[in-house]
């Protein structure tokens, strides 16, 4: 069959930030494909350079204000390792709950208000209100959730100003805990009905072998800190995240593109899953099976799918988190920082995936050279590489223009991209 089409998107709704789709197709062949990034740079790791030690986590706090959360983790985590800080484990767990409560609030505003649109035929969320309102309340309530308990855990819902180098500055009440406890058990209810609602989507049928990568699980499924692994078998240590992001400039891009042992290469929830999915709460991984995803899965639409099992995981773990703090008797919330000149680097899993910061100090712990390397920035390159193949594949089935521009623009929003962060 004869096939030609043009489609242009200039911009992609839905998606945080400015990118294109440019696809031309003309008697059946791809004349033209691809993905590109034309947000206006930003220089926040400039910003850095001559900054105190303990001004970087409240200044990278402001790089994004989806992954606040997890840009401050990455920026302590950094200067901590720089210092050869050991966090306790009562502030580990703090973190590790901050951080969960951020990919559900993250996870839920995709899902429902950026995703679900395309698969129940509307051009977004607001139409939903009137025709689907038991579902807009349930987002809201999965999501005002993990907003509350980033105000008890954080002291804020965006930008958190208690979690610092060296621990907290203040804990959060037990018995806030307890309460926030028992709305998380109370959320399980909502979470089976959003794996009910996206089971019940027909999602796009293409896949493209990639290489995933994450964080390596040793003891559970990780999101911050630890080795760095891939779905080809690289492994690396936490400070040679270089060699495992290796990013580069092209044309058409604004922000830069990554690759390791492949000419592109994938992060994000389901890069976890298929690279840590025997770390996985039990439930997750039953809802995972109930919803055809099992590891390694190489259909980049199934990231939405990914992202809501991860829901399921931290909430799970959140309780268990807490259920151990409660246990306890409160140690010191901080620890004493002591500057030192050095590397430093933090690796932290933020929804869109896993994220660097790397800083050099010298002997009064002023930073002198800043790196950040962004998730989006990591998947670009698999954006674009997709789209070539999408095309390729419409191509041979005969796809409609509305078709193609459709399927192109529902791929990009599946790898939840916060173009803004990764224009640097």
């Amino acid at each position: 069959m004869k096939v030609s089409c043009n489609v242009d998107v200039r911009h992609l709704t839905r998606v945080e930030g400015h990118g294109n789709i440019k696809i031309s197709i003309k008697n059946g062949k791809v004349e033209e494909a691809y993905w590109e990034v034309v947000e206006t740079p930003r220089f926040f790791e400039a910003l850095l350079v001559g900054k105190k030690w303990d001004n970087a986590p409240y200044i990278c706090g402001r790089i994004c204000g989806i992954c606040s959360i997890g840009h401050t983790l990455a920026s302590i985590r950094a200067v901590e390792n720089g210092f050869c800080i050991t966090p306790t484990e009562q502030t580990n767990k703090l973190r590790l709950l901050l951080k969960h409560m951020e990919t559900l609030q993250s996870h839920i505003l995709h899902l429902y208000f950026l995703a679900a649109p395309d698969f129940l035929g509307t051009g977004s969320v607001l139409p939903l209100i009137e025709s689907h309102p038991e579902v807009i309340e349930r987002a809201l309530r999965l999501k005002m959730l993990a907003n509350d308990i980033c105000d008890v855990i954080g002291g804020r819902r965006l930008h958190p100003t208690r979690t610092v180098v060296g621990g907290f500055t203040m804990l959060p009440e037990k018995e806030r805990l307890l309460q926030i406890s028992r709305r998380l058990e109370k959320s399980a209810d909502d979470l089976m009905k959003s794996a009910e609602l996206f089971g019940s989507f027909q999602i796009p049928d293409f896949t493209r072998e990639t290489e995933f990568v994450s964080l390596r699980g040793t003891a559970g499924y990780p999101f911050i800190g630890g080795d760095l692994l891939s779905s080809d078998g690289v492994q690396m240590k936490e400070h040679e995240y270089r060699k495992m992001s290796n990013e580069y400039c092209v044309d058409r891009s604004t922000s830069k593109w990554s690759k390791l042992s492949r000419n592109s290469l994938a992060v994000g929830a389901l890069a976890r899953f298929n690279n840590n999915f025997a770390f996985l709460h039990p439930l997750a991984k039953e809802v995972a099976g109930n919803l055809g995803l099992s590891p390694v899965n190489q259909n980049p639409y199934m990231n939405n799918v990914a992202q809501l099992v991860e829901c399921i995981h931290v909430v799970m773990d959140a309780i268990a988190l807490i259920e151990d703090l409660l246990s306890n008797g409160w140690q010191e919330p901080r620890q004493v920082v002591e500057p030192q000149s050095g590397v430093g680097v933090g690796a932290v899993e933020v929804p869109r995936g896993i994220l660097y910061h790397s800083y050099n100090f010298d002997d009064a712990g002023h930073i002198q050279q800043a790196d950040c390397v962004i998730p989006t920035s990591q998947n670009n390159a698999n954006i674009h590489y997709d789209i070539v193949a999408l095309a390729t594949q419409c191509a041979a089935d005969g796809k409609s223009d509305q078709e193609i521009e459709k399927l192109a623009e529902m791929l990009v929003r599946a790898y939840d991209p916060c173009i803004s962060c990764s224009v640097h």
